[in-house]
């Protein structure tokens, strides 16, 4: 098969974001057995045309959203290909359709943003030939908005790059920590854009709480407003919470910020409809408490491979199942081996190209 994979306007490929991750992460499992191009957008220090493995990147302008839709649709006219798929763009994917009504398109949904209520939104989305999503939390969610659309609809899990994320050998914790400036006899790792919905000032909270009784360091990894970040700052200050903040670290290099840490925490506040930080924190072999909402619940099993916090708005709830890490090194360890196991049988882009893969089939015979 030939097929095209259509980055956001706005994300570069390669990136950080974990669209952009999901992007390449699927492309390349992908291209071990089908001719990929990624088009995306073209940014200052980028070429427009470039090979990463067996992959082409081709990359267009984008002033605006409509002006790279339009580019992307010049390209695919040019360039002959059996199916196209849309990442997390309603809009462009109905323009797209439009163009080539012969052709299979289909939509990868990653989130509810881009798929608000509406008769509008509706009609762009029944342009796709079938609509991919990353949870079932995320389909019944869509259903719900749109009943009409539930059929077309299918679940497509995300994935880890199983042999980049990998549990930290004997000694190369200590010489990631001295890398990375970690000390603390017990770290804890946010991972994650720093945006009021993620609840890192509720992360901030329980760690206040949890140094009480264990001395800890509070490491978070991602960008987000000036304002806001600096809030958070100012909260561990008064707090006297020994926190780190690292900024947005490149996904090349996140892998071995994992590896230097005890644990991970996701304590979103708001939907979450997959949660990509969780299955790289597990394939890493760390113990992962994540918030009980949205997709998150599909990839952690309170208490086998991780803990789920029902009362995730509650700072001491995390706290609570954070002293259990901290406390009882070998529990740590032993959902950090079952977190990996997990990841290892559920969450490949070997996996999610499989699924995309049947689709696309079905899609192009039809």
């Amino acid at each position: 098969m030939k097929i095209a994979l259509i980055a956001p306007e706005k994300l570069p490929v390669p990136g950080n974001g974990s669209v952009e991750i999901c992007i390449l992460g699927i492309a390349r499992e992908l291209a071990l057995r089908h001719q990929v191009t990624i088009i995306s957008r073209q940014m200052p220090g980028l070429a427009i045309t470039e090979q990463i493995d067996d992959i082409t990147i081709r990359r267009v302008p984008a002033t605006s959203p409509t002006e790279y839709t339009r580019a992307v649709i010049r390209f695919l006219k040019i360039q002959p290909f059996d199916l196209i798929q849309v990442d997390n763009r309603p809009h462009s994917m109905a323009a797209i359709k439009r163009a080539f009504p012969s052709l299979p398109v289909v939509l990868y949904l990653h989130s509810l943003t881009f798929a608000q209520p509406g008769p509008a939104r509706l009609a762009l989305l029944k342009k796709a030939n079938w609509i991919a999503v990353n949870s079932q939390s995320l389909r019944q969610r869509l259903s719900r908005r749109f009943p009409s659309l539930k059929r077309r609809m299918g679940v497509v899990p995300l994935g880890v790059d199983l042999s980049r994320f990998l549990p930290a050998i004997k000694g190369e914790q200590q010489l990631l920590r001295k890398q990375f400036g970690i000390s603390g006899p017990f770290s804890i790792l946010y991972v994650g854009r720093l945006i009021p919905g993620k609840g890192v000032d509720v992360l901030i909270r329980a760690v206040a709480l949890l140094q009480q009784q264990v001395p800890v360091q509070l490491i978070i990894a991602g960008k987000g407003p000036q304002v806001y970040v600096r809030k958070l700052r100012q909260l561990a200050r008064k707090l006297k919470v020994e926190a780190t903040f690292r900024g947005q670290i490149a996904h090349e290099r996140i892998d071995r910020l994992y590896r230097a840490v005890d644990c991970l925490v996701c304590p979103s506040q708001e939907h979450e409809a997959f949660g990509l930080v969780n299955v790289e924190a597990m394939a890493s072999g760390l113990p992962v408490i994540a918030s009980d909402n949205g997709g998150i619940r599909e990839i952690i099993v309170s208490g086998s491979n991780g803990y789920l916090v029902r009362q995730y708005h509650n700072p001491r709830s995390f706290a609570a199942y954070l002293y259990k890490l901290a406390d009882n090194p070998s529990l740590a360890r032993s959902l950090g081996e079952a977190g990996r196991a997990s990841a290892v049988e559920q969450f490949s882009w070997a996996r999610t190209a499989m699924h995309l893969e049947a689709a696309y089939t079905r899609l192009i015979r039809g």
